[in-house]
């Protein structure tokens, strides 16, 4: 069973240029964020309805083929301390699962902050309530793909932390 990866090992795993998917996984939707070819920058793609497993996955796939992805970046959803919730078991139960579905590797990213950290932009950008529902998830899939993607290019370039 293809199994989650560290993004260290991820990073050893991944091809010169290639896309990654970051996922925002919430219990009513899924947020995407994609990158691009050299993994420099992250964009937001889309926002996915949750359904029933089986239908989420069927799309995620359809997706991961048409953008030819290399990998997923899953958000991790630890509490405060760094510890697994609920959250976080059940996102950690939903990469399980979809691992079954697909041979492309996974890594989980810290989210603890992304959704904080964007609605916080949207709304100091006088964003209005219903387009930040519209668009808070992919734009939090975004974030914690480039927080991923930030740390790939300081493994790359041989430093241990971003910065």
């Amino acid at each position: 069973m293809n199994r989650p990866l560290l993004l260290e090992d991820l990073a050893a795993r991944l091809p010169a240029k290639a896309r990654l998917i970051g996922i925002d996984l919430g219990t009513k939707t899924i947020g995407l964020a994609l990158s691009d070819v050299e993994r420099r920058l992250a964009s937001p793609l889309r926002t996915l309805p949750r359904t029933v497993f089986q239908k989420d996955a069927d799309a995620l796939l359809a997706i991961f083929a048409e953008f030819e992805i290399a990998a997923l970046v899953l958000g991790l959803p630890l509490d405060l301390e760094g510890r697994d919730g609920p959250r976080a078991q059940s996102t950690r139960a939903f990469a399980r699962n979809l691992a079954t579905r697909t041979d492309l590797p996974i890594a989980f990213w810290d989210e603890r902050f992304s959704t904080a950290v964007v609605l916080r932009s949207l709304i100091e950008n006088d964003v209005s309530r219903a387009r930040r529902a519209e668009v808070i998830d992919k734009m939090a899939a975004a974030y914690i793909l480039q927080g991923a993607l930030d740390r790939l290019a300081a493994l790359a370039a041989g430093r241990g932390t971003p910065g």
